[in-house]
């Protein structure tokens, strides 16, 4: 017998994704990034107040790798200038690569890591806002600290006012440290290379990327060793949130598809199956209705028998 459905509970198709709505969300995301980013510029003084504690922090700690990394930056530039390309522009290619690379090779994987980028992206913006943070090359100098992409501006676009092009630093919050999310983003990419790359050298670079990150973040004098653990930490909160973030995406598509779809014809009636079962009430073509007592024995003569049907014996 064939089965049915109960009504209600029929499974929604999940909507193949195509580039041309991927785009527009992965846009979305970077302008609110951008946008954020601008809003939580924060107060110079309370930014330079967080930079300094967090200094005091890593001192107390035996953490602050900064100061012989940007010492060491500074001193040789074929380290330095390096370095200063590596923070200026990977950060924006590497990232949407890998996420294209994903999208056409490993597209049943790029949804769950699209949203794992996305929430942790979001969970950064909220430290920018609630934790405005001078880096390490805005403090004063008797902090120790030389600023590698002014001291080397010469050699790229940029300027110096962190890693705008030259007369665009006012576009972005230089107080914007605390989580780094260069750091966060290449931990990401170094995930997704040890997971779906395929090859040694896709595990030897996602190993190398995220750490060659670290240390250039903190050579340049852009981040705190703290900023990077944040920015690693806040990746770890986003991979735990995204398969939530998955589910709530899926129910509100489901409720939305419910309230477009369109009325079907002939639902108030109830359904026949298969063709071989009427419903309640329906007559087969040429019978009468049977006025046979239902109190009446076995041997009561139906008046229902049908026409042609022969006489029952006397």
């Amino acid at each position: 017998m064939p089965q049915t459905e109960t009504p209600g509970t029929e499974v929604v198709p999940r909507p193949r994704l195509r580039w041309w709505t991927e785009l527009p969300l992965i846009l979305l995301v970077y302008g609110c990034y951008s946008a954020g980013r601008l809003l939580a510029r924060g107060d110079v003084t309370t930014a330079v107040d967080h930079g300094l504690a967090i200094l005091r922090i890593e001192k107390a700690l035996y953490l602050d790798a900064e100061h012989p990394l940007n010492r060491l930056f500074t001193r040789e530039p074929w380290i330095g200038v390096p370095a200063d390309f590596w923070y200026a522009s990977l950060h924006y290619l590497v990232t949407p690569a890998l996420l294209v690379w994903l999208f056409r090779a490993r597209a049943r994987h790029y949804r769950a890591a699209r949203t794992w980028l996305m929430t942790s992206t979001f969970i950064g913006l909220i430290g920018f806002t609630l934790m405005p943070t001078c880096p390490p090359r805005l403090l004063a100098a008797d902090h120790g600290f030389v600023d590698t992409m002014a001291h080397y501006s010469a050699y790229g676009w940029w300027g110096g006012e962190a890693s705008a092009p030259r007369g665009m630093g006012g576009m972005t919050n230089q107080y914007a440290a605390m989580p780094s999310l260069h750091v966060g983003w290449a931990l990401w990419c170094g995930v997704i290379l040890w997971r779906y790359g395929g090859t040694r050298l896709a595990k030897v670079l996602a190993v190398v990327y995220p750490l060659v990150t670290a240390l250039v973040v903190m050579g340049t004098a852009n981040h705190y060793f703290l900023d990077a653990v944040a920015g690693a930490a806040v990746m770890g909160v986003g991979l735990l949130l995204a398969p939530r973030v998955m589910r709530a995406a899926d129910l509100v598509r489901t409720r939305l598809s419910r309230r477009t779809a369109p009325a079907v014809a002939g639902t108030g009636s109830p359904i026949v199956s298969a063709g071989c079962q009427t419903s309640v009430g329906e007559r087969i073509p040429r019978q009468r209705a049977s006025r046979l007592d239902p109190a009446a024995g076995p041997d009561a003569s139906p008046s229902d028998a049908g026409e042609g049907a022969p006489a029952p014996a006397r």
